[in-house]
């Protein structure tokens, strides 16, 4: 059934465009679908771009084999690669999971979108699926992924609390989401962990493992679902100080 969810290329360019890393979003521009959710309590750096490296570079440091092994990704495996931008992931996770596996890249970037629709016809990679999301909502098919990554990325999401709220239906019951950010200040293109930690227990989520890895540049984290979702309402926000 899951399969079905992911025959062919779908490429649907319906996301927002982002403006500039100095940018700080402002309380009238959140979506009025992330009313019901609280705001972050820190501040929010919109992407520049979304090559957080040369991928050449990244291979030398052998930083996708090394965040594979630790997700224990398999083959036969589904895995969505959210914040995709030039598919650095979401191609070895498609070499990864095999041909029995599926592969979904999401960005909220349609050029970025483009640009990986295109090399992943230009490589014909069968086993990728592309769609677009939105800043408060990865727009994933439910109960669909053993794994969830979410790599360099997570400090952008604007609507951290509506976006991991609306992740939850996507995992299967031993599903993950994987994590690799850089402990940084908030607002430095980074997360310190026990923010990272905070705003996932805050909707229920439950920390599985943690890793400090300098040789991917930050650190690995692994969640899963916790007893239940907190309901929005019932969310409280993490401080950043």
């Amino acid at each position: 059934m899951r399969s079905r969810l992911f025959t062919g290329l779908t490429l649907l360019l319906l996301a927002l465009p982002l403006g500039g890393c100095d940018a700080l979003l402002a309380p009238s521009d959140r979506p009025a679908t992330a009313l019901d959710f609280p705001e972050p309590d820190r501040p929010v750096a919109r992407v520049v771009s979304n090559q957080f490296a040369d991928e050449d570079a990244r291979d030398e440091r052998e930083e996708a084999r090394i965040v594979m092994d630790l997700a224990d990704i398999k083959p036969g495996m589904t895995v969505a690669d959210i914040g995709a931008g030039g598919g650095y992931y979401t191609v070895r996770l498609a070499e990864r999971v095999g041909e029995e596996g599926r592969v979904l890249a999401q960005d909220i970037d349609w050029e970025a979108l483009e640009r990986l629709g295109q090399r992943v016809e230009r490589e014909r990679l069968e086993n990728i699926s592309i769609k677009p999301g939105r800043e408060d909502d990865p727009q994933l098919p439910p109960d669909s992924f053993d794994r969830i990554f979410l790599v360099h990325m997570y400090h952008e999401v604007t609507e951290p609390y509506a976006f991991l709220w609306r992740m939850w239906p996507a995992l299967t019951a031993e599903g993950e989401i994987i994590v690799v950010e850089t402990d940084r200040p908030v607002g430095s293109h980074g997360l310190p962990h026990a923010l990272l930690f905070c705003e996932f227990e805050a909707v229920g989520y439950t920390l599985i493992e943690y890793i400090e890895r300098p040789d991917i540049k930050g650190y690995f984290a692994r969640f899963g679902k916790g007893e239940a979702r907190t309901e929005p309402e019932a969310i409280e926000p993490c401080s950043a100080v």
